[in-house]
C-alpha cells in the first residue's frame, strides 16, 4: 500500500506538564498529514473551496498505544484504504522509529460548503488523489 509520511517534532506546546504529548494533538498531526497528502497530489484546500466543496472528518476510530514525549521525532502516515462516492477512509499512524505510538481509521466525507450535505467527490480529485492509492494497494 502506498503510504504518505511526514515528520513531526514534538514541541513543548504539544505536551502536558509531564512532557507527554496531549492526546488531542495526535489528531492535529493526522489532520496535517491528510492535508499534505492532498497537497502532494496537487490539491490544496483553496482548490476544493472554488468548487464549493470541503472535506470533513465524519468519524474515526483511534488507539493510543504508547506515549510520545517532548522532542521526539515522529512520522505521521496516511493511506487510503476505502473509497465511496462521497467519502474515503484512511489508515493513519504516528510512529517513532519502529514503534507505533498511535493508529487510527479516519472516514473523511466530501460535503457542500453551503449546506454541509454529502456531495460526490469530483472525478478529477478521485482520479488524481485517490486512484493512486487504490492502484498501489492492488499491486501489493
Amino acid at each position: 500500500m502506498h503510504q504518505f509520511a511526514m515528520p513531526v517534532r514534538v514541541y513543548v506546546e504539544d505536551t502536558d506538564a509531564g512532557g507527554i504529548v496531549y492526546y488531542v494533538n495526535y489528531l492535529k498531526y493526522m489532520e496535517r498529514a491528510r492535508t499534505e497528502w492532498f497537497r502532494e497530489r496537487g490539491y490544496e484546500k483553496p482548490a476544493m473551496f472554488r468548487d464549493n466543496l470541503m472535506f470533513v472528518v465524519h468519524s474515526l476510530n483511534i488507539s493510543y498505544r504508547r506515549p510520545a514525549r517532548l522532542d521526539d521525532l515522529l512520522e505521521v502516515t496516511a493511506a487510503v484504504v476505502r473509497t465511496g462516492r462521497t467519502y474515503f477512509e484512511m489508515d493513519q499512524q504516528v510512529v517513532r522509529g519502529d514503534e507505533r505510538i498511535c493508529v487510527a481509521r479516519v472516514k473523511v466525507a466530501c460535503v457542500s460548503r453551503d449546506d454541509m450535505k454529502p456531495a460526490a467527490i469530483p472525478d478529477d480529485v478521485r482520479a488524481a488523489a485517490l486512484a493512486a492509492d487504490r492502484q498501489e494497494r492492488s499491486v501489493v
